[in-house]
């Protein structure tokens, strides 16, 4: 089990876990960049999994 919450991941384990997931794309530089972007970021400066996937997914469709 992992020792931690995917609502409040550290960037560098939310890269390990997205590079998990399957993502060939996922490294520190994209998530500080998507970070100065807009990208959720918990006040700690954790991040959630969850509310990221959905912030890209939202860039996404708005083809930004």
């Amino acid at each position: 089990m992992s020792e931690y919450n995917p609502m409040a991941l550290p960037k560098a384990a939310l890269v390990r876990a997205l590079k998990a997931a399957g993502s060939r794309t996922a490294s520190i530089e994209q998530v500080e960049a998507d970070v100065d972007a807009g990208a959720p970021v918990n006040g700690d400066g954790t991040m959630d999994i969850l509310a990221y996937g959905a912030w890209i997914l939202k860039g996404n469709l708005n083809g930004d």
